[in-house]
């Protein structure tokens, strides 16, 4: 895979176990992680859960688990997106690619404000009356999707497909436990998100400003 990626023009380093991808990340910013399950000593659960003490990078995790309990575990560790091995490596470059053209190459600097949350799009940091919260890369952009749309139900198909690039599965819960874990991290969530069933989901902010 490494070498794939290089002949596609992408710059990476290579970690052989847990450990050693810690190491990297710490000493080293990346624009993203690939995060195998399956390594040498601290395996990728545990790796994910010490790289989020301190980053916020966002994380693409392979396993060869099939079980639906593993993905979400990556999901509730912290990780971006998972992806089953075996799997094509064109289907990997594809999801790599979507994530990395989440971060604009030139971000908006103008912050959004609704209902007590800030969002600072420059800084990519999110505030509620005045107290920061700490959240993944993904769970920001979900975040600004909504605000963008405060007052208007959001589609889990649209989240998909501006997030991921890709068309929303019966199977994926992907965006379910991202927004979950926006709601465990917001005062008043429940108020703030609401779930349209069997559609997706709403900000509400009668007063917003964005």
């Amino acid at each position: 895979m490494a070498e794939f990626f290089t002949e596609r023009g992408l710059s990476l380093d290579c970690a052989l176990s847990g450990r050693a991808g810690l190491e990297c990340a710490a000493a080293t910013h990346y624009d993203l992680v690939i995060l195998d399950v399956m390594m040498p000593g601290i395996d990728g659960f545990e790796v994910l859960r010490q790289l989020r003490e301190k980053n916020k990078v966002p994380v693409l995790m392979l396993t060869a688990r099939t079980e639906q309990a593993s993905r979400i575990r990556g999901l509730e560790g912290g990780a971006d997106d998972y992806l089953p091995k075996p799997f094509d490596p064109l289907e990997l470059l594809a999801r790599v690619r979507a994530i990395l053209r989440r971060a604009p190459a030139t971000p908006t600097t103008k912050v959004l404000e609704a209902s007590g949350v800030r969002l600072d799009p420059g800084a990519r940091s999110v505030s509620q009356n005045g107290q920061p919260i700490t959240v993944t890369s993904i769970e920001y952009d979900i975040l600004e999707v909504l605000i963008r749309a405060a007052g208007t139900v959001v589609s889990r198909d649209d989240l998909m497909n501006r997030l991921y690039q890709r068309e929303a599965t019966p199977f994926d819960r992907s965006i379910d436990v991202h927004v979950s874990h926006l709601r465990k991290k917001l005062q008043d969530s429940d108020a703030l998100i609401r779930t349209v069933r069997g559609i997706g989901y709403q900000f509400c902010a009668p007063e917003s400003s964005v």
